[in-house]
């Protein structure tokens, strides 16, 4: 099992290296599970990337050997609006999960009073618990 990697930064260098550098260490606090979220999106957003790269160079590899133009890449929309909307999906996700326990609940309390049966009637009385002066 190798080494855990160490908090400090990857080694500065050109940019490719160090985009090699900070996966390579991002994938070490992955496996070492000492990953925070941050870190979690930035190799997420590199894993993307790397296989973006790889399937536009996988196209571009089967239409030169068709002979055809290889097919234009989609342009990536902008993250704002969407990262908006997954939070909010997100949020409603749990709000959901939330109320469906609470409902749970509910019914099961329900159940088990209706299995009960009805609650035995409150005796009214001077012996019983209050205490009064006359």
């Amino acid at each position: 099992m190798p080494a855990p990697p160490s908090d400090a930064a990857p080694p500065s260098g050109p940019p490719e290296s160090q985009r090699q550098a900070r996966y390579n260490f991002l994938v070490g606090r992955l496996r070492g599970r000492q990953i925070t979220m941050e870190e979690a999106t930035e190799l997420f957003g590199m894993m993307q990337g790397m296989l973006r790269t790889s399937e536009s160079a996988r196209l571009a590899a089967l239409a030169q050997a068709s002979g055809a133009p290889p097919p234009a890449a989609h342009p990536r929309p902008p993250p704002g609006p969407r990262a908006a909307a997954a939070t909010g999906g997100d949020e409603m996700l749990l709000g959901g999960l939330l109320v469906m326990g609470a409902g749970a609940g509910l019914l099961a309390a329900m159940a088990k009073r209706i299995a009960e049966g009805p609650a035995p009637p409150i005796a009214k009385g001077r012996g019983t618990g209050g205490s009064s002066t006359r």
